[in-house]
């Protein structure tokens, strides 16, 4: 059986809860700051999310419903860009605030990896600034031996483009890389591309269809904090509340 060298995670909904509270929010500060009369709450953010990438789901309420006033078609494209670098200010500006911890047990278990002499990496349609701030704050003990993030790809997830090129540099068979997501488009895309995958689901995605996830389960889990809850698994599988590497390992070989 392949033995596993590398662990790759999405950032929103995986590293860090920030979906609900994070970018939905400072997706509506921005339409605010704009003077555009669009509000996405919790429900209408959910239906959002089904748009893979920021810029997409924006040009989308544009295309669908609207700004709240005319946007000439010449115009659009600028303005989804402003928009965005807006909003993507506001998003970083809340992590550096430190206003969207870590999700229970991504920091332990990356800390595992590194000692293991796993490769680590993100993969993400987050904006690469978005990720950098994370990385380089709520992670920044953490050494990531790739980071894809934000318009490195044209295709989003549930395309596996991200995954496809994610193995392409760095040399490694999918067999041998465990992804960690949290959506049905994130489980599709890693799977398309052959990987192993872990979904830990959230508020937005635990009724989801991710059944062609391996695993899945409530979060990672910490000793100090909430515990792994088991969902389901492809073969049996015990788990004690946390989810550690070797577990990882010794499943998918």
């Amino acid at each position: 059986m392949p033995e596993i060298k590398a662990i790759f995670f999405d950032q929103d909904g995986v590293i860090v809860d920030t979906e609900r509270d994070g970018h939905r929010v400072a997706f509506n500060r921005a339409f605010e700051s704009f003077g555009f009369d669009v509000r996405w709450d919790v429900p209408k953010y959910h239906e959002m999310l089904q748009v893979g990438g920021g810029k997409e789901r924006m040009r989308h309420q544009l295309r669908t419903g609207g700004f709240g006033r005319e946007i000439p078609p010449d115009q659009e494209d600028a303005l989804i860009a402003q928009l965005h670098q807006c909003k993507t200010d506001i998003f970083i500006e809340m992590i550096e605030r430190r206003q969207l911890p870590l999700r229970p047990g991504v920091h332990r278990l990356m800390q595992e990896a590194c000692r293991r002499g796993l490769m680590l990496g993100v993969c993400t349609t987050s904006a690469e600034r978005a990720a950098r701030s994370i990385l380089e704050g709520l992670l920044a003990d953490m050494h990531f031996d790739l980071v894809l993030a934000g318009d490195v790809v044209n295709r989003k997830k549930p395309d596996p483009e991200i995954y496809l090129l994610a193995l392409e540099k760095t040399g490694l068979r999918p067999e041998r890389c465990v992804v960690v997501e949290d959506s049905s488009n994130g489980v599709k895309a890693a799977k398309a591309a052959g990987m192993n995958v872990v979904a830990t689901v959230n508020d937005y995605t635990r009724d989801e269809d991710l059944s062609l996830a391996d695993i899945v389960l409530s979060c990672l889990g910490d000793e100090d904090g909430p515990q792994a809850e088991l969902i389901r698994s492809r073969k049996p599988w015990k788990i004690d509340g946390i989810v550690r590497v070797t577990d990882l390992v010794n499943y998918f070989q």
